[in-house]
């Protein structure tokens, strides 16, 4: 194999045999002699008074903030006796007020969740404001938009809802504890960032971080939502408080609904200014994130929904503000899209609406309104790099593959409708400035090698991609390059986080700049072996060879290890590469008007859709999806298909079913996969249509970027703005289930409802749609 083979290759996963065959071993498997079980204690009230509180914050403390608050937690020698035990616990509380609208969250005569905020560590990144329930605001200014909207001919002004979704992964969140004699904490976990875990385990618990060891087997399925410290802490003090016993907590997928976290809902108003010709002068909006009773990473959240406000568009005057608002709900954090999603749910829909009004083509609307790379700048003041990409052919891409402007297929009854719809999106890591990522290449005796590396491995297959960059770097096959399915902080190298769609940019930069390293030292022990310089000497095809001279060569099986003479002399030793990724260019954002450089790259796309619409029953089919992504350099065509189909059914079942819903206490009233629906093999689209640009970024590895959360992001739009595009109906509420979007239809085309209905009755009125 020479150089260059093994990237652009379709490789399969290589953990798919070990998953498909049911061998894989995720936290749930482990088991270790003496294992003790735990079970939570959760809360019956939303807000109240402990009148016996715990002792430690790893519990509620003195109150509970929701309906599912775990306010204690019981250790027996079996999980049955555990589950009696938890039922035997009897809490008394003193009701509070509760506030469960996170407009109403925002009043000063709301009940407050956090009386003590100002007490607590925060970032600098971060704005809370203590004495209210805003746990974060952010606000970006770039121009003046109040004149920009006065310039406008066209203004569009409307509100948009999104309703609480969960992470809905396989695995419920499970961890086993064992906090040793010795000092020492071993954790076994089912999370997607380790080095995050035991960072904050280290720093909240006071424990040095080499006393830590965090390990992190197959994880079945995480989407955000096991990204920051979830039960490791409560388990291991447990662990510590029975003896030094291993404790073992595995949530079920009730207390994963109730006590676990899911993505934030949101409330958004906007006002845009168009002129005539349709460019977009100013965009207005404000985000209120219900956070629930604790926002976790969802602070995050709302800085990326207002610092991406703009999307794939240059608006000169664009200003936002995003609050994260304490209610007495389930806790919320990052989930896949960290707010682009709802941004993007906003911002394509106002620009279909914007192209409807004024009677312009929707494609030509946007490409007029596109970010040049080069020359545009950012509503962040981010000069976009030459290299970043090239929008213009994403949505060129896009409507050639929808076939924009030809009509739509038959509908398959005379009371349903087919049409068309797309979406642009845009997003990079959300991730601060001093993110890091690192690399390690070491060379065994046969000169296979042994990747190591920190970024997790649970579905997106970002590991088998580096392994085929590492592998192109020497010229070996893939299977020649192993990386260990298991993380462990204690031996893997450090990365940051698994988050953002970072992996294969961070960890692979990290991962060729440790080839160099490695190559480095190989050619310099061959230049003394062959007596050649080292610029003369490059390394392939498993050898290290004389350029032009390939016949001058060693195998690389015999200099990895050091090189042997014939008489028995040795000179060099072991191969180990080392390399690292970090940011020289992002920079933390301005505090008040939201001005800098906030990721390290831009992947820009766009998802279409041919949908159809029963106009009796209010239930969307999607017929046939469409995703067209500049990926700079597709290192594994294979994984990349697989990101984008499974990130638009997922994409597709948050947009059209799935929800979270509370009582009027706050509980959650659908905490299984029965009551909370999630997208079946029958909702599936009948045509998956994927389609790469390849503007490769300089200082991505070969040039590539990150998709993994891309995929899932314009995808309700695009749906939304398929059924604008053929009647006119605005659907502002997520999920579009069948209530909402017949509702909908009853009260903005009632017209239509009513011939769908003769139709559908067997009274034969043609159906002529006209929005």
């Amino acid at each position: 194999m020479s150089n260059g083979e093994a990237v652009g290759r379709a490789v399969t996963p290589q953990d798919a045999s070990l998953k498909v065959t049911g061998t894989a071993v995720y936290t749930y498997d482990c088991s270790i002699p003496g294992t003790l079980h735990a079970k939570l204690v959760t809360s019956t009230m939303p807000h109240a008074r402990i009148m016996y509180a715990g002792d430690r914050d790893l519990l509620a403390v003195e109150k509970v903030r929701w309906s599912g608050h775990p306010a204690a937690m019981v250790v027996a020698e079996t999980l049955e006796g555990a589950e009696r035990a938890s039922e035997l616990v009897n809490i008394e509380y003193e009701s509070l007020p509760t506030v469960f609208d996170p407009v109403e969250a925002m009043k000063p005569e709301a009940p407050l969740l956090h009386e003590k905020m100002a007490e607590y560590r925060h970032a600098p990144a971060f704005n809370p404001i203590p004495g209210t329930n805003i746990a974060n605001k952010f606000t970006l200014i770039h121009g003046d938009v109040e004149r920009g909207l006065k310039e406008a001919d066209e203004v569009i002004e409307d509100e948009f809802v999104v309703s609480h979704v969960s992470h809905a992964y396989m695995e419920t969140q499970n961890v086993v504890a064992h906090w040793m004699r010795d000092g020492t904490v071993e954790i076994w976990t089912s999370c997607q960032s380790p080095f995050i875990v035991r960072q904050i385990m280290a720093e909240s618990l006071g424990i040095p971080y080499n006393k830590i060891v965090i390990k992190t087997p197959f994880v079945g399925g995480g989407f955000g939502g096991k990204a920051g410290l979830g039960w490791e802490a409560l388990v291991a003090m447990a662990s510590k408080l029975v003896g030094c016993r291993p404790v073992k907590l595995v949530l079920s997928r009730k207390e994963n609904f109730s006590s676990g976290a899911s993505r934030e809902g949101v409330v958004a108003h906007v006002r845009a200014g168009f002129k005539r010709d349709g460019r977009c002068l100013a965009y207005k909006v404000r985000f209120v994130l219900d956070a629930g009773a604790y926002a976790d990473y969802t602070v995050n959240v709302g800085r990326a929904m207002g610092y991406s406000a703009e999307g794939v568009y240059e608006i000169p005057n664009v200003y936002c503000e995003s609050y994260a608002v304490y209610t007495n709900k389930i806790p919320t954090t990052a989930m896949r899209g960290f707010g682009y999603a709802e941004s993007n749910w906003v911002l394509e829909q106002v620009f279909e609406r914007a192209a409807k009004k004024l009677g312009i083509d929707s494609a030509v609307l946007r490409r007029m309104n596109l970010l040049k790379p080069g020359e545009s700048h950012t509503a962040t003041g981010e000069k976009l790099r030459e290299d970043v990409g090239d929008p213009r052919k994403v949505l060129q891409t896009l409507l050639k593959e929808l076939g924009w402007g030809e009509k739509s297929s038959p509908p398959s009854q005379s009371w349903k409708i087919r049409s068309k719809g797309f979406a642009l999106c845009v997003k990079g890591p959300s991730q601060p400035p001093n993110a890091s990522a690192s690399a390690i290449v070491k060379f065994n005796e046969d000169a296979t090698i042994d990747l190591v590396v920190g970024t997790g491995n649970f579905g997106q297959g970002t590991v088998t991609a580096l392994s085929q960059l590492v592998a192109d770097q020497f010229g070996i096959s893939v299977e020649r390059v192993r990386v260990d399915l298991t993380r462990d902080t204690s031996k893997s190298a450090y990365t940051w986080q698994t988050v953002g769609s970072r992996g294969l940019f961070t960890d692979g930069t990290a991962s060729l700049r440790a080839c160099e390293d490695a190559k480095r030292q190989i050619t310099d022990l061959a230049s003394q072996v062959l007596r050649i310089p080292v610029e003369q000497l490059e390394v392939g095809e498993g050898e290290v060879k004389v350029k032009g001279r390939p016949w001058m060569n060693i195998r690389l099986k015999d200099i990895v290890f050091g090189y042997v003479y014939p008489n028995g002399n040795t000179v060099g030793g072991p191969i180990i590469g080392r390399g690292y990724f970090s940011s020289s260019l992002t920079t933390y954002l301005d505090p008040t008007t939201g001005q800098g450089i906030p990721t390290i790259f831009h992947t820009f796309g766009g998802t279409a859709v041919e949908v159809e619409l029963d106009l009796v029953t209010g239930s969307i089919e999607v017929q046939k999806a469409i995703q067209v992504f500049d990926v700079g350099k597709a290192i594994n065509p294979l994984l990349l298909r697989m990101q984008l189909d499974g990130g638009f059914v997922m994409g597709m079942s948050i947009a059209l079913f799935e929800q979270v819903k509370f009582d009027d206490q706050g509980w959650v009233v659908n905490p299984n996969f029965s009551g909370y629906y999630i997208a079946r093999m029958k909702d599936i689209p009948k045509e998956f249509v994927a389609a790469f640009v390849e503007t490769p970024q300089f200082d991505g590895p070969m040039g590539a970027r990150g998709i993994g959360e891309l995929s899932m992001i314009s995808v309700a739009s695009a749906i939304s703005n398929a059924i604008l595009e053929a009647t006119g109906i605005k659907l502002n509420n997520l999920p579009m289930n069948p209530e909402t979007v017949w509702r909908a239809i009853k009260e903005q085309r009632p017209d239509l409802l009513t011939k769908a209905m003769e139709s559908y009755s067997g009274v034969e009125t043609p159906l002529r749609v006209t929005s």
